[in-house]
């Protein structure tokens, strides 16, 4: 399955990948975040206030997108499994400061999105070849 994941070379290919991620992530989370909210509705429940619970559905939720794409493109599941590790890594770094109270509830998910974007962009550079990246020099 892994021959079919590189998609040209270069940075356009690269860029394209990284976008479709993006998207993924963005169609992960609404569908997932309204059929988990759904679910409890109609169980009579409601989701929990927990702020580190909202950081980790919302991290589940963007790699549920992301792994079903990038399984679809071709990806092997090591890469897949750190992509998804990207979502997951900055809410469980981030949870600590919030519990000694070094940022608010509304702060952790602000964080965790601005710690996840170039945290994937890592992820990609880090397998440079398998994303149609640039070759490495």
């Amino acid at each position: 399955m892994r021959a079919r994941a590189a998609h040209g070379h270069g940075w356009w290919p690269f860029i394209r990948h990284y976008l479709e991620m993006l998207a993924a992530m963005f169609v992960g989370m609404a569908v997932l975040a309204a059929a988990v909210r759904a679910g409890l509705a109609l169980a009579g429940l409601e989701f929990p206030a927990q702020p580190e619970v909202a950081a980790l559905e919302m991290a589940v939720d963007m790699s549920a997108g992301m792994i079903v794409w990038m399984r679809y493109r071709g990806h092997g599941w090591a890469a897949t499994l750190e992509m998804a590790g990207s979502m997951l890594v900055p809410a469980l770094a981030l949870f600590p400061l919030l519990w000694t109270g070094v940022i608010s509830s509304g702060a952790l998910l602000l964080l965790e999105h601005v710690v996840m974007l170039p945290l994937m962009l890592l992820v990609m550079l880090r397998r440079r070849d398998e994303y149609g990246g640039p070759s490495r020099v």
